[in-house]
């Protein structure tokens, strides 16, 4: 299906598809810088259109309403950090250690900052709220506005079994869906235990940790197969 930004500028009966694009693109900069100020995710509609400097009319011209202008800033996001994740991991010499890095790096993007309020940590936090409850209102919708990031883990996932890194007959398409949810819930929720967390900037321990529970599970291999009691196949995502 075509994106969010894609239907936007397609309902325009302008002949010159350029001036269309600038007129939604206008309209995302212009909710976008609204984010980041003082009306967060809570801006209107006519604080958008007066902000963009385009006329109301315009505006549902183009798009349904603010839900959707949302969904289009959703998509936008997910988009370039799918791009930028993707370079990262490259970097990588084997699967194994893109999977690794993909965790660590995305839990580090997903994590609320901890300096002050910049208009980055205002932007990702004002996208993180809307995107959860998006997860919860709508999950077709959220399972469609992540489907760059679903299909770069997949993809990892899939070179990752060709390599042998990861178990046989493992869904790959089931665990890419746990370990982006555990990722970005996680980073979210690093206090959840009332344990201490460390307010490193980067949270490398914490996705770290989060790494290892993914790849090696919680059940000790030794014990089972020293006749303790046997570990269910599903139960260790990663070998």
């Amino acid at each position: 299906m075509a994106s969010w930004r894609e239907q936007a500028v397609a309902r325009s009966v302008d002949p010159v598809r350029a001036r269309a694009e600038k007129r939604v693109q206008r309209f995302l900069d212009a909710a976008l810088e609204l984010i980041v100020g003082e009306s967060g995710k809570d801006f209107t509609v006519q604080e958008v259109v007066k902000k963009s400097g385009q006329s109301l009319r315009s505006f549902y011209q183009n798009f349904g309403g603010k839900h959707e202008l949302l969904l289009a800033l959703l998509e936008e996001s997910v988009h370039s950090t799918a791009r930028r994740l993707r370079g990262v991991v490259a970097q990588e010499p084997d699967a194994l250690s893109r999977l690794r890095r993909f965790t660590v790096e995305y839990h580090r993007l997903c994590r609320p900052p901890t300096e002050a309020r910049s208009p980055r940590s205002v932007e990702i936090l004002g996208m993180a709220d809307f995107a959860q409850q998006l997860l919860t209102d709508d999950p077709q919708e959220a399972s469609r506005a992540f489907a760059p990031m679903f299909a770069l883990l997949e993809e990892i996932l899939d070179e990752a079994a060709a390599e042998g890194s990861v178990r046989a007959g493992l869904d790959r398409r089931a665990v890419a869906g746990a370990m982006l949810q555990a990722i970005m819930f996680n980073s979210f929720a690093l206090g959840i235990s009332g344990a201490f967390v460390r307010p490193d900037a980067e949270g490398s321990e914490q996705a770290e940790a989060l790494w290892d529970l993914l790849a090696h599970g919680v059940v000790d291999v030794r014990r089972t197969s020293a006749g303790g009691p046997e570990a269910s196949p599903t139960e260790t995502p990663f070998s």
